[in-house]
């Protein structure tokens, strides 16, 4: 039975990849033999070149005719192959991307399972609640900084014309007391502001000697 119909066969199934490198060295072979007929037909012209009509030359004109017609079918046998061979390498390209769609769907499945389950642990409302306190916070802590840094009994409303007024006023102050030899316009004798001058009582002989103070201090 099996001499009939034939086992059947145990080794592995061909490839695209394979059945293109069969195909690529058939035609490879096939362009050997076309530049050899291609030869054979270039030395048959150079003889008939030479020669004159008659019988000899139409003898080398027959075989150059059959030569010429084996390599006509060597041309085409190679066409078809090589259009075979072209048509399994599109198809082993598409079942490449085929493939990297495959690939590409499936890592896109792992990852959007892993999402889900990363983000499922994610709790929206705590969040929202964290940062809703967090905002609390930063406006406790301003209020806090604007208590403490206030001021306290110090008058913002101040304007030019008091300035004015007030600076005319001390002026006015300091030439009533230089004219009666008293205040800020009285100096020392080396040169000391007349408010910088321990001023000493007229009932005292002597004035208080530093040594002394700080005895009686202590």
């Amino acid at each position: 039975m099996n001499r009939l119909f034939g086992a059947k066969s145990t080794g592995p199934k061909p490839t695209l990849n394979s059945a293109i490198s069969n195909v690529d060295t058939h035609v490879e072979s096939l362009d050997v033999k076309h530049a050899k007929l291609t030869a054979e037909l270039t030395t048959y012209q150079q003889r008939m070149s030479k020669m004159r009509d008659g019988p000899g030359k139409s003898a080398l004109k027959q075989k150059a005719l059959k030569i010429l017609q084996r390599r006509k079918m060597i041309e085409s046998q190679r066409d078809q192959l090589q259009q075979q061979s072209w048509n399994m390498e599109q198809a082993n390209m598409m079942t490449d991307n085929l493939k990297n769609v495959m690939t590409t769907v499936d890592v896109m499945k792992d990852t959007n399972k892993n999402l889900k389950k990363q983000y499922g642990k994610i709790d929206i409302d705590k969040i929202e609640r964290m940062q809703d306190e967090m905002q609390d916070l930063m406006e406790m802590g301003n209020d806090i900084q604007e208590s403490i840094s206030r001021s306290y009994d110090v008058p913002e409303d101040v304007d030019e014309a008091e300035l004015d007024a007030e600076l005319e006023a001390l002026g006015e102050e300091a030439e009533f007391e230089s004219s009666l030899g008293l205040g800020a316009g009285k100096e020392s004798a080396d040169g000391m502001p007349g408010f910088m001058v321990d001023e000493v009582p007229q009932f005292v002989d002597e004035p208080p000697q530093q040594g002394k103070v700080k005895e009686a201090a202590g």
